[in-house]
Parts: C-alpha cells; sequence; structure tokens
C-alpha cells in the first residue's frame, strides 16, 4: 500500500517520533500482515472512507485511533502466552499501551478500546469509532482470505 496523502503521513510520522509504533512491524496480525501494516491500512482506509462520504468526523482523531487500535505490541499467535482470549483483552491492553505514550482524546480512547465491537458487549461512542470498528473488520477480513488463498496456491 502507497500512502501519498501530505495529512495523514504526517500524522503517521508524529505517531512514530511520539510512541512504540514501529514496533509493531516486529508481529504478525493476519496471514503475513504486520500489525504496522494492518494498523496503517486500517488508519488510512477509515480517514479515506471518512473523506469520501463527506462525514463530519476529526481526521486527526480518527486516523491517531486507527493507528494505535491494536497498540497491543506483543505476539498473540504464541503459544507459549496467555494470549488466546486476545480478542476479548487486546482493546484494554493497546489503550493502556497507548495511554502510557501519548495523551489520547476520549474519541481516541474510544476508538481503541471499542473496535471490536461486538465482541466486546459495549458498542462504540463517536462516529470515528464506527468507522475503525468496521474498517478493521473489513481489511482483517481481507488479510485472512489472502493468507488462505496464498497458502492454498503454494500447496497447489
Amino acid at each position: 500500500m502507497v500512502v501519498r496523502d501530505e495529512y495523514f503521513c504526517g500524522i503517521l510520522e508524529e505517531l512514530i517520533q511520539e510512541s512504540r509504533l514501529l514496533m509493531s512491524k516486529e508481529f504478525i496480525q493476519h496471514g503475513c500482515t504486520s500489525v504496522y501494516a494492518h494498523s496503517v491500512q486500517v488508519a488510512y482506509e477509515s480517514y479515506l472512507y471518512a473523506k469520501r462520504k463527506n462525514l463530519k468526523v476529526d481526521y486527526r482523531q480518527l486516523i491517531r485511533g486507527a493507528l494505535l487500535h491494536d497498540y497491543f505490541l506483543y505476539d498473540w499467535h504464541n503459544q507459549l502466552t496467555p494470549h488466546h482470549l486476545h480478542g476479548f483483552f487486546h482493546p484494554g491492553i493497546a489503550l493502556r499501551n497507548a495511554s502510557e505514550d501519548l495523551v489520547l482524546t476520549a474519541i481516541e480512547r474510544d476508538i481503541i478500546r471499542r473496535h471490536m465491537f461486538p465482541l466486546t458487549i459495549i458498542p462504540p461512542r463517536y462516529t470515528e469509532s464506527w468507522i475503525v470498528c468496521w474498517i478493521d473488520k473489513c481489511c482483517s477480513m481481507r488479510e485472512t482470505i489472502f493468507r488462505r488463498k496464498a497458502s492454498r496456491m503454494s500447496v497447489s
């Protein structure tokens, strides 16, 4: 994915400078997609969706929250660690990590904590959170399907 939007890239660069976001390149999210690549994809698609639909949202908070939505900073595939309930618990861990590194707004916190709805019971509160929740599921499904297609092709 190539991101050519200066506004988006500026916010991404700020977060890279102020946080441990680059550490997420070390961990795989779905298939062969790193947590970092997944987070950038979710953030960029969320931003483009909001712009395309001309939604009245705070783009900066939307992008930051989306970039940090999976800021859990561990390998959830490692069977030696107790991450078998990762889907339920990683939003809280991501929020704790992000709060340690950055000052977050209420919208950014809601995006991070609620992005796994309906797996996590409480729904998102803000439009920005709903966008990230939906786009995250779309990206995750695409990454998972691509992984399965790639593994079938390599077996054939």
